[in-house]
C-alpha cells in the first residue's frame, strides 16, 4: 500500500505544480479532503471533533502529508469511544510506557484505509482542484469584462473559433463577434475583447469581442500614451465593424491636439489600429458640448451650409450644397448611421433652399408613388426629385434595397415631372 500513497502524494505535487495553485489554498483543499475521509472512516459529520481528535500535517514545498490521531488512555474496560480514547493495552502496545490519563498521538497510515479509500481521496482531490481551476478563470475573465486579450485558434467551426491563451484556457469568438472580413487560420494569433463571462454546465465560457466598441477603445489606449496619461479622454465610440467607425476625442490639456495625437504623425498611430480592424475606415472627431458644431463635426467630411436643432425632439435639418449630400449619407449610409449613434440626434439632411427652388419634393408625388417607398429614399438622403435622378440605377438599387421594378417605376414618374 505503500506505492499508494506515493501516487497520492505523487497527485497532489503534481497539481500545485501544473496548476500553479498557492501554497494556502493547495493545503485547504488537502485538508478538507483529508477530513472528510477520516469522518468516513470514524463515522462522524462533526468538523471540531476531527480537529480535536487529529492533527494533518501537509507538506506543501514537497508534496506530501501526515495524519496524526490524538487519543487519550484508559484503562481497558472504561474504553467507550475510539476516535478520542485508547485502551491501556493498545496504548502499551505503542510504547511500554503509557500510563492512564496520558496522551497518545501515532501516525494513521494511508494503508489503514484501504485501496478503495485512496482512490476516493485522490479523485476527490483531482475534482476539488479542476473545480477551483475553473472557478479561478471564471474570476480572472470576470475581471478583464471590456479589456483586450490574445491567444492563438486552435479550431475553427462554422458559427465560432476556438482560442487557446497562454494557459490553454479557453476562449470562444463566436461568428457574430468577428469583423465580416477576419479570415484566420489554426495557429494564427487573435486579438480581441472579452465581451462576457458565464457558467455553462460548471465550466466557464469566455466570449470575446472584435465588432464591441471597447476592442477600438483598448486598441487607442495602446497606441496612443496621452490616453492612458488622463490627457485625453474617449467620449465615444460607434462602429460599423469592418467598415467604418467614428471616435469623439477631448483634450483636457490646451496644448495637445486630441485628434492629432490620436492620428499620429503621418498616421503612425492609427494605421496599426486600421490594420488591426481589417481596414475599418477610422474618423476622430475633436469632441464639443456646442451640438451644432459637434453635428457637423460628425457628418465630416460633407461640408454644411446651416442646422436647425430640435432640442426637445433631439431633432437635426442639415442643410448643404448638393455636391455634398453623397458624403454625408456615406457608402451604404454609413456616414449619417453613425453621425447619428454619436450624437444622439435624428439627423436629416437637405439641400439648399436655391437649389430646392429648381427641384421638386418627393412628397409631391405621394399620388403616384407610396409612402414607404417615398421614406425609403429619404433615409439615404434622396428627399427631392433631382437627388434621385442625379444618382445612376445601379446606385439607386444598392442604397435603397428597393426592386428594379420599383426603382424604374419611380425614374419614369420622376424623368414625366420635369419632361413636362
Amino acid at each position: 500500500m505503500k506505492v499508494e500513497h506515493q501516487n497520492l502524494a505523487e497527485a497532489f505535487s503534481e497539481f500545485k505544480v501544473d496548476k500553479n495553485i498557492n501554497r494556502p489554498t493547495m493545503q485547504k483543499i488537502l485538508e478538507e479532503v483529508l477530513s472528510n475521509l477520516l469522518k468516513r472512516k470514524f463515522n462522524i459529520e462533526d468538523d471540531e471533533a476531527i480537529q480535536k481528535s487529529f492533527n494533518i500535517i501537509i507538506n506543501v514545498d514537497k508534496g506530501d502529508f501526515e495524519i496524526w490521531h490524538n487519543r487519550e488512555v484508559v484503562a481497558d474496560e472504561d474504553f467507550e469511544d475510539a476516535l478520542s480514547q485508547i485502551s491501556l493495552t493498545e496504548a502499551r502496545k505503542i510504547d511500554e510506557d503509557f500510563e492512564i490519563g496520558e496522551d497518545v498521538s501515532d501516525k494513521i497510515s494511508i494503508d489503514d484505509f484501504g485501496r478503495r479509500e485512496v482512490l476516493s481521496i485522490r479523485q476527490n482531490l483531482i475534482s476539488r482542484i479542476m473545480d477551483l481551476e475553473k472557478n479561478e478563470i471564471y474570476k480572472r475573465y470576470k475581471d478583464q469584462v471590456g479589456e483586450i486579450v490574445s491567444g492563438e485558434v486552435y479550431q475553427i467551426w462554422k458559427k465560432e473559433i476556438l482560442i487557446l491563451d497562454d494557459e490553454r484556457n479557453e476562449l470562444y469568438l463566436p461568428k457574430s463577434e468577428q469583423i465580416p472580413s477576419d479570415f484566420f487560420r489554426k495557429g494564427d494569433s487573435v486579438r480581441g475583447v472579452v465581451a462576457r463571462v458565464e457558467m455553462k454546465n460548471g465550466s466557464p465560457l469566455v466570449i470575446i469581442s472584435r465588432t464591441s466598441p471597447y476592442f477600438l477603445e483598448r486598441l487607442f489606449e495602446f497606441e496612443v500614451p496621452e490616453i492612458l496619461d488622463g490627457l485625453i479622454t474617449i467620449k465615444k465610440i460607434v462602429r460599423i465593424p469592418g467598415e467604418k467607425a467614428k471616435v469623439a476625442v477631448q483634450s483636457y490639456d490646451e496644448r495637445v491636439d486630441p485628434v492629432g495625437a490620436c492620428v499620429g504623425m503621418k498616421g503612425s498611430r492609427i494605421h496599426g489600429i486600421v490594420r488591426e480592424l481589417k481596414n475599418e475606415n477610422i474618423d476622430v472627431i475633436n469632441y464639443t458640448e456646442n451640438t451644432q458644431l459637434f453635428i457637423q463635426r460628425a457628418l465630416s467630411p460633407a461640408k454644411i451650409s446651416s442646422i436647425n436643432i430640435d432640442e426637445t425632439k433631439k431633432r437635426a435639418e442639415v442643410f448643404m450644397q448638393p455636391d455634398q449630400v453623397s458624403l454625408a449619407i456615406g457608402k451604404g449610409g454609413s456616414n449619417i448611421k453613425l453621425a447619428i449613434q454619436l450624437t444622439g440626434y435624428d439627423i436629416e439632411v437637405y439641400r439648399d433652399n436655391a437649389e430646392m427652388e429648381e427641384d421638386v419634393d418627393l412628397e409631391e408625388f405621394n399620388d403616384e408613388i407610396d409612402e414607404w417607398v417615398i421614406q425609403t429614399f429619404q433615409k439615404v438622403g434622396c428627399d427631392t426629385a433631382k437627388s434621385v435622378l442625379r444618382l445612376s440605377k445601379e446606385e439607386l438599387l444598392r442604397r435603397t434595397d428597393l426592386e428594379e421594378e420599383t426603382i424604374d417605376d419611380v425614374l419614369r414618374i420622376l424623368h414625366k415631372e420635369f419632361e413636362n
